[in-house]
C-alpha cells in the first residue's frame, strides 16, 4: 500500500515540477498582455497656473486652476485589423485629451491615435498612428512601460513635439505604500504645431500661423512613478511651459507670450484609484509570472520528499513475526 502511495506522489511530483516551468516560460509570456478594449479616464490639474485669455486680447492671465481630462479607449476592430497584417498581438489606443478653462470652456483637446504590441509594449507602425490628426511614427514607448520594468533609461515619445527621446531612470521611490522606479524627463523649447481644436470660432492655426505668423513653442519637464511589475505608472507630473512667439506675440515686452505655464498633477480622487487598480494588476501578473511556479516547484519537492519517506520507510520496517516451524522426526 505505502509502495502505491508514494508512486502516486512522484507522479504529481513530476507533474509539478513540468508544469512550473511551462507555465512561467510558455504560458507567462502569452497570457501577460495588454487587453485590447480597455478604457480609462484620468482627471489631471494645474492650480494656480497661467493661461491665454483669447477672448481678451490675447492675453495671459493666472488662473485658480487648468483641468486636463484624458480618456483612454481600446479600439477592439482597429486591433483586429492590424493584428491580420502584423502577425502578432496588437493593442489600439484612441485617446483624447480636453483641456478645461477655469470658466468650464474648452481651451484645446488633442486625439490621439496609439498603436504597440500587446505583450512588450514597443510601438507597431500602422495606418492611422497619429497625433492631433498629424500621421506619425513613434519610436519608444508612450503612456506604459514594459512588464517588469528595468531600473533604466527608456526612449519615450512626447506627443507634443512628436518626437522621441530619452526618459532617465532617477532612482527607487516609494508612492502611497508601493516600491516604484521614478523617471524624468526633459524637453527643451521647441516649436510644435498649434491644436486644431481652438476654444472660439475664427481663431484656428492657419489664422495664427500663416496669416500674422504666430508660432507656438513648448518646454516640459516629465515625471513618473512606475510600478516596475506592470509597468504603469502609479503617478504621472508635468511642468509644462507654452509660449506664442513672433506674429501678434512681437509686440509684448520681450516677444513672447506666455499660452500656458502650470505644473499639472492627478487629481487626487483619480490618483488612488490608480494604485488601487495598479496593485490589483500587479498581484495577478506576480502569480502567473513568479507565485504559480514557484508554489508548483516547491510543492513537488515537498510531494518527492514525502514518496521518498515512505518508501524509506517500507524498506525499513522490520519482517513479521511467524509461527515457529514444526520440529521434524528425531532420528534414532
Amino acid at each position: 500500500m505505502r509502495r502505491r502511495a508514494s508512486l502516486v506522489l512522484v507522479a504529481l511530483a513530476v507533474f509539478c515540477a513540468a508544469l512550473a516551468p511551462l507555465l512561467r516560460w510558455y504560458a507567462y509570456p502569452r497570457l501577460a498582455k495588454i487587453p485590447p478594449n480597455q478604457y480609462q479616464e484620468v482627471v489631471l490639474e494645474a492650480k494656480d497656473a497661467t493661461l491665454i485669455d483669447y477672448l481678451d486680447g490675447m492675453k495671459p492671465k493666472k488662473v485658480d486652476k487648468v483641468t486636463i481630462v484624458q480618456t483612454l479607449k481600446g479600439n477592439v476592430e482597429a486591433s483586429r485589423q492590424i493584428e491580420a497584417s502584423a502577425g502578432r498581438d496588437v493593442v489600439v489606443w484612441d485617446t483624447l485629451s480636453y483641456i478645461i478653462g477655469p470658466d468650464g470652456r474648452m481651451v484645446s483637446q488633442i486625439p490621439e491615435r496609439y498603436i504597440f504590441d500587446a505583450h512588450t509594449q514597443d510601438p507597431v507602425h500602422a495606418t492611422g498612428e497619429m497625433v492631433d490628426g498629424d500621421p506619425v511614427k513613434r519610436e519608444g514607448i508612450e503612456f506604459k512601460w514594459p512588464f517588469f520594468t528595468e531600473p533604466r533609461d527608456y526612449l519615450y515619445f512626447d506627443a507634443q513635439t512628436r518626437t522621441s527621446s530619452p526618459i532617465h531612470y532617477v532612482g527607487p521611490r516609494t508612492f502611497k505604500g508601493m516600491d516604484v522606479y521614478y523617471f524624468e524627463q526633459t524637453v527643451p523649447w521647441t516649436k510644435v504645431p498649434m491644436p486644431k481644436k481652438m476654444p472660439i470660432e475664427g481663431i484656428d492655426p492657419t489664422t495664427l500661423e500663416a496669416t500674422t505668423g504666430t508660432s507656438l513653442w513648448y518646454t516640459t519637464k516629465a515625471m513618473f512613478w512606475v510600478d516596475p511589475v506592470t509597468g504603469a505608472p502609479v503617478n504621472a507630473e508635468q511642468e509644462i511651459q507654452q509660449e506664442m512667439r513672433g506674429g501678434f506675440a512681437a509686440s509684448a515686452p520681450d516677444g513672447r507670450i506666455t499660452a500656458f505655464a502650470g505644473h499639472v498633477k492627478m487629481r487626487e480622487d483619480y490618483s488612488d484609484h490608480t494604485v488601487a487598480l495598479v496593485k490589483a494588476n500587479r498581484t495577478m501578473v506576480l502569480a502567473l509570472h513568479t507565485y504559480a511556479p514557484a508554489g508548483l516547484a516547491a510543492g513537488g519537492l515537498v510531494l518527492l520528499g514525502l514518496a521518498l519517506w515512505l518508501e524509506a520507510r517500507g524498506r525499513r520496517r522490520p519482517p513479521h513475526d511467524g509461527p515457529a516451524p514444526a520440529a521434524g522426526p528425531l532420528s534414532a
